[in-house]
C-alpha cells in the first residue's frame, strides 16, 4: 500500500497573512467546513497570541470542525503555548505548531539568541505545548538558510522533547528544488531519531518554486506538506493545495504516497476562498482558473473530441468543474435551490439564511434568463455577508452622460439613521464612492478596486473588489450585481463595515 501524504492547510493563518486577505470569525468557520468536506487533514486556524479576535476564530473552527485536526500556531514562548493550548480546548483532534527561527540571519538579527538558547527554547515549548496535546509540531523557522549540522540538532532534540511532526518551512522562497529535495534527505539520513517523527514541509513561492520545491520533498521522504488554497499568503503566496494535490494524484507513476483528498470539493473551496478574501483567481491559474480546461485552438479541440487525454491530463470533473451544470432560472423552486446549493458543498446555517438567499436568486433570475453555480456562490457570500452591517446601501442614482459630470445620488441606513448625499465624480464609480465617503466619514485610501466578471455575456454578475487601508491596516470587500456601479457600491460599503470593526489580528511576526 501507498504512504499517506498528509495535507496540512494554513490558508486560514498564513493565507491570511496577505495584505488584505484578513478573514472575519464567521469566515474562517465557513472555510474551515469547506476544507472539512474536502478531506484536509490538518486545518491551522490561525495565530491565538496575536489578537482577542485571532483567538476566538481559533476557538470557533475547533468548535465546528470534527473530521479534520484542528491546529494553533505558537512562537516558543509559553504565553503563546498556554493561549493555543486554551483556544483549541473544544477540539475534537488537535495540534499544536511552535515555532523558532535557526538561520543564522534570524537568530543574530531578530531573536538576538546565541544557538544554545535556540535549542533550549525550542525543546522547552515542545515540552510545554505537551501538557496540551499528544500531536506537537515544531517548525525550525528559514529552515532552508540555516546551517545543516545545527539543523539535525535542533530537530534531534525536539523529536526527543515529544515533537511528532518536523516541518521544515522554506520561509522566504529562497530554495531550489533539487536543493530542497536533497535538505530532506540528509536531515531523515542524518537525524538519529527521525524515524519518529512524520517530516513536513511549508514552501514559499517567492521565485514561483513553492509547489516544486514541496513536490521534491515529497520524492525525498516528506510525508506532509503544509499549503493553501489558491496559493495564497503573504508575499507572493504559498504553496497551492490544488497544484500540490493533483500534481501526485496524476503522476502517481513517479510518487509512492496519495492523499485521502475528496478533489471535487476544490473549486468550490477556491472560489469561496477568493469570495471572501477579494483576492480574484487568474484565468489561467492551474486547476482552478477558468481557463484550466478550456480549448480554443482548432487542433487541441479537434484532439480532444477523439479522445480527451490527448490534451486533458485530468478531468474536469475530478476537481469539482461540471461539464452538465444544472442551470436555474426564475422558475426554480426552492427545492430546486437548495439541491443545487447541496451539491455545490454550500451550508447554510439556517432557514432565515436559506429564504434570504432564496430571495436575493429570485431578484437574480429576474435580471437574468439562467442563473449559474458561480451566480449562485457570489449571492450566498452577499446573504451571509450581510449581518452585524453598520452600513447599509438603501438605494443609489447614478447619471452619467456623454459632455457632462457624473452625479452619484446615494442614500444609505448608517446605524439607526438614514442619511442621503449627492456628490460629482470623474467616473460614475468615483461619484458613487465619494458620495458614500462624505456620508461615512471614514477617512481610508483606496488601495485596489477590481472589476471582473462572474460569468459570460452582457448580462452577467459583475463582481468588485475593493481594497482600503487607514493607518496601516488593510481591509478588502466584495460586492455583486448585474450592475457594475451598484456592485461596486456594495464592494465599498462591504470594505468599511470590515474597517468599522475592532482590529483583530496581528502578523504573527509582531
Amino acid at each position: 500500500m501507498k504512504d499517506q501524504l498528509i495535507i496540512f492547510d494554513t490558508t486560514l493563518r498564513d493565507g491570511e497573512q496577505s495584505p488584505g486577505a484578513s478573514m472575519t470569525k464567521d469566515e474562517k468557520v465557513r472555510i474551515a467546513k469547506a476544507l472539512e468536506r474536502m478531506r484536509v487533514d490538518i486545518i491551522e486556524a490561525g495565530f491565538p497570541i496575536a489578537s482577542i479576535g485571532d483567538f476566538e476564530a481559533v476557538q470557533a473552527v475547533a468548535k465546528a470542525v470534527k473530521d479534520s485536526r484542528v491546529c494553533g500556531l505558537a512562537r516558543a514562548l509559553d504565553k503563546d503555548i498556554d493561549r493555543a493550548g486554551e483556544a483549541l480546548k473544544a477540539a475534537n483532534a488537535s495540534r499544536i505548531h511552535t515555532f523558532i527561527a535557526t538561520s543564522p540571519i534570524h537568530m543574530q538579527m531578530k531573536l538576538r539568541m546565541q544557538p544554545d538558547e535556540v535549542v533550549e527554547n525550542a525543546v522547552k515549548a515542545v515540552k510545554r505545548a505537551r501538557q496540551y496535546t499528544d500531536d506537537v509540531e515544531f517548525s525550525p523557522e528559514d529552515a532552508g538558510r540555516s546551517d545543516l549540522d545545527f539543523l539535525c540538532r535542533v530537530l534531534e532534540a525536539v523529536i526527543d522533547a515529544g515533537a511528532k511532526t518536523l516541518n521544515i518551512p522554506d520561509t522566504v522562497g529562497y530554495n531550489l528544488p533539487h536543493q530542497f529535495g536533497e535538505l530532506i534527505k540528509n536531515l531523515r539520513e542524518r537525524i538519529p531519531n527521525s524515524d519518529k517523527a512524520v517530516f513536513s514541509v511549508h514552501c514559499h513561492n517567492d521565485l514561483g518554486l513553492a509547489v516544486a520545491n514541496s513536490l521534491s520533498a515529497v520524492m525525498n521522504g516528506a510525508r506532509q506538506v503544509e499549503c493553501t488554497i489558491n496559493g495564497l499568503g503573504e508575499r507572493a503566496g504559498n504553496a497551492s493545495l490544488e497544484e500540490v494535490v493533483m500534481a501526485v494524484r496524476t503522476r502517481q507513476d513517479m510518487f509512492d504516497c496519495d492523499t485521502r483528498l475528496d478533489t471535487t470539493q476544490i473549486l468550490a473551496a477556491s472560489r469561496l476562498v477568493s469570495g471572501v478574501t477579494g483576492f480574484v483567481v487568474q484565468p489561467n491559474k492551474a486547476i482552478v482558473g477558468a481557463n484550466a480546461f478550456a480549448h480554443e485552438s482548432g487542433i487541441h479541440q479537434d484532439g480532444v473530441l477523439k479522445n480527451r487525454e490527448t490534451y486533458e491530463i485530468m478531468r474536469a470533473e475530478d476537481v469539482g468543474w461540471n461539464t452538465n451544470r444544472m442551470v436555474l432560472g426564475k422558475h426554480s423552486g426552492r427545492n430546486a435551490f437548495r439541491s443545487r446549493l447541496k451539491e455545490l458543498g454550500i451550508e447554510l446555517d439556517s432557514e432565515e439564511d436559506l429564504n434570504s438567499a432564496f430571495t436575493r436568486f429570485k431578484e437574480l433570475a429576474d435580471k437574468k434568463h439562467e442563473v449559474f453555480d458561480e451566480d449562485i456562490q457570489a449571492l450566498v457570500s452577499d446573504t451571509l455577508t450581510e449581518d452585524n452591517e453598520r452600513i447599509r446601501l438603501i438605494s443609489m442614482r447614478v447619471c452619467s452622460e456623454t459632455g457632462e459630470t457624473p452625479v452619484a445620488n446615494v442614500t444609505l441606513a448608517l446605524d439607526d439613521s438614514e442619511v442621503r448625499t449627492e456628490m460629482k465624480g470623474s467616473g460614475p464609480v468615483d461619484a458613487a464612492f465619494k458620495a458614500i465617503e462624505s456620508m461615512v466619514q471614514s477617512h481610508t485610501e483606496l488601495q485596489l478596486y477590481s472589476v471582473s466578471n462572474i460569468t459570460s455575456g452582457t448580462d452577467s454578475q459583475g463582481e468588485v473588489s475593493v481594497r482600503l487601508e487607514k493607518g496601516g491596516r488593510i481591509v478588502s470587500g466584495q460586492g455583486t450585481d448585474t450592475d457594475i456601479v451598484i456592485a461596486s457600491a456594495k464592494a465599498y460599503i462591504n470594505a468599511l463595515n470590515k474597517m468599522l470593526l475592532p482590529a483583530d489580528r496581528a502578523h504573527p511576526q509582531v
